[in-house]
């Protein structure tokens, strides 16, 4: 008999028989469990993946636009500083200080043409309208301007961006740029909201 004086037995024999059990003990998960938590996580997982890859391209999307608003911007500094109302034809005339200064118009990350940023193609060409006068450098401009925001894949973004010398901003769900014409009063291009 095990035990003290006063003091039940099967105080001390119930933690001996569960420290036998558990030592001579093969329970374990079984095939089945383990399946079913792979399962649960690869699940989790997959949903995890979709709503980051939604995030990115969200945040391509709106890096896009900030870009053609930065740009919209530095035509209008460009057209009022260095080429007497008329417009640059190319990012990289942007990035190009007037003589006497170092200050350009566009950031460096948007100074080559075409630029990529954050998954877009970003590109500003010479717009349909006539030429302008010569800018500062001596540079021929343009009255107008025609700048493009196009996704490099579907996984860097669905959604691409167009602009023109009014600073509005058109959007085409399928992924590529409104044309000069869609963006043209009565044209039939989807302002950005």
């Amino acid at each position: 008999m095990l035990g003290k004086p006063g003091i039940p037995s099967f105080f001390f024999e119930a933690p001996m028989r569960h420290a036998r059990r558990q030592l001579t003990s093969s329970d374990g998960f079984t095939l089945i469990e383990l399946l079913v938590a792979c399962a649960i996580v690869a699940v989790l997982a997959a949903v995890a993946v979709v709503s980051m890859l939604r995030a990115k391209i969200a945040a391509n999307e709106a890096s896009a636009i900030a870009s053609i608003r930065a740009i919209n911007t530095a035509q209008g500094a460009y057209s009022t500083s260095a080429a007497s109302g008329g417009y640059a034809t190319s990012l990289t005339v942007l990035a190009t200080p007037c003589p006497g200064s170092t200050a350009t118009f566009i950031s460096p990350d948007l100074a080559t043409d075409p630029g990529r940023k954050s998954g877009y193609n970003v590109s500003l060409v010479p717009g349909s309208s006539g030429p302008g006068p010569n800018d500062c450098n001596g540079t021929a401009s343009r009255t107008g301007y025609y700048l493009t925001a196009a996704p490099q894949a579907t996984s860097t973004g669905t959604r691409a961006f167009a602009s023109s010398n009014p600073n509005v901003i058109y959007v085409d769900m399928s992924g590529v740029p409104p044309t000069e014409a869609a963006m043209a009063p009565g044209g039939g291009g989807t302002v950005l909201q």
